[in-house]
């Protein structure tokens, strides 16, 4: 018997079997599928797959961020100190990170101030402080829909959007009127006359989704800056959507980078030409280097040190130990130009590779 193919997130799904001599069969269709892509080798066998069926994002990758949440889940209640000065900390770190990643030139420091003392900071446009104010003020209004597991729908989008937009643009809130195109894009964003449509079909499918979490995050974030339904802020809004989504089902927030901003932008690319697995992996990494953070606070072997002071508990040397951190053999974290890990990620390096000369 030949394969089964399933397009994929499509409204309707025509099943193709391939036969062995390479011809081709329509042998029915299926309605609202929320998978990716699946091949069924059997006919005899066929059935509905979901998320975990196929291998978006690596194996072990998945693997190691499910036995982290089951670590930190294990250590609650963190003490409340701790975890409300991580909790602003990932506040700060990311309004700076993703008003950056969209051309924002306030610093890191600059962007605390502006947040913190109310400053203004010379040279700096009144956009660039707004933007600041305005992200914060939206991750925290997230944080807030998050811990009433709040769905999300068309009300929590465009109220994200008024939060972040607010002052900056004239139609803050609103979805889009006109059709816009995207400088560098390879497709221009769908006709505005088909945003509610659009909308619709994306809310309802993350509602239904079944597959993992990252996953679905993954698929949200990517689906809605493809839709573009705002004339303007969608990535800030996708990355506060994708968190929401995540922090509701007991995940940190991820904080995506301005230095990883080309493999961003790379990566969504890629997931517009139909290949999300990249940009699915590339979610998933940065969870898991979140997920390492906050078990940091919990201090013992989880503390995060620089690879400087770790080195000499192993055979290896600092640079040979960032050398495995840049590889993802070691689980680390680079906070500016330093790599940390902690005791427990290197006792684990040492068990699995320790004895195998690498």
């Amino acid at each position: 018997m030949g394969e089964i193919e399933a397009d994929h997130w499509q409204e309707k799904y025509i099943l193709i079997e391939i036969t062995e001599d390479g011809k081709t069969r329509d042998i029915g269709s299926l309605k609202k599928l929320p998978i990716p892509i699946c091949i069924i080798r059997n006919v005899s066998e066929c059935k509905i797959m979901t998320y975990t069926d196929t291998s978006l994002i690596q194996e072990e990758l998945l693997a190691q961020i499910d036995e982290k949440i089951k670590r930190l889940n294990s250590m609650r209640p963190i003490p409340a100190d701790a975890l409300r000065k991580l909790q602003e900390e990932m506040r700060l770190v990311h309004t700076y990170q993703s008003n950056a990643i969209e051309g924002n030139t306030l610093t890191l420091q600059e962007t605390k101030l502006v947040l913190e003392e109310g400053l203004t900071i010379g040279g700096k446009s009144l956009r660039e402080h707004l933007e600041a104010i305005n992200n914060a003020k939206a991750f925290d209004r997230m944080e807030e829909l998050a811990k009433k597991k709040c769905a999300i729908d068309h009300i929590t989008i465009q109220e994200i959007h008024e939060i972040v937009s607010r002052g900056i643009l004239e139609d803050a809130g609103r979805y889009r009127t006109r059709n816009v195109r995207i400088a560098g894009a390879v497709k221009a964003p769908p006709d505005w006359s088909k945003m509610v449509k659009l909308m619709d079909e994306l809310i309802g499918k993350i509602a239904e989704s079944k597959g993992h979490p990252v996953e679905t995050a993954s698929f949200l974030h990517h689906r809605f800056v493809e839709i573009h339904p705002f004339s303007d802020g969608n990535g800030r809004v996708a990355r506060l959507l994708m968190n929401l989504y995540l922090i509701a089902r007991d995940y940190p927030p991820i904080v995506l980078k301005k230095e990883d901003r080309g493999k961003y932008y790379k990566f969504l690319k890629a997931a517009d030409a139909g290949n999300i697995g990249p940009f699915a992996n590339f979610i998933a990494k940065a969870l898991n280097e979140n997920l390492t953070i906050y078990l940091s606070i919990t201090g013992g072997n989880e503390e995060l040190l620089p690879l400087k002071e770790l080195a000499p508990i192993t055979p290896y040397s600092q640079e040979y130990l960032s050398l495995r951190a840049r590889q993802g053999l070691l689980d680390a974290v680079k906070m500016g130009k330093t790599w940390y890990s902690s005791k427990r990620a290197v006792e684990q390096y040492l068990s699995e590779h320790g004895n195998k000369g690498v």
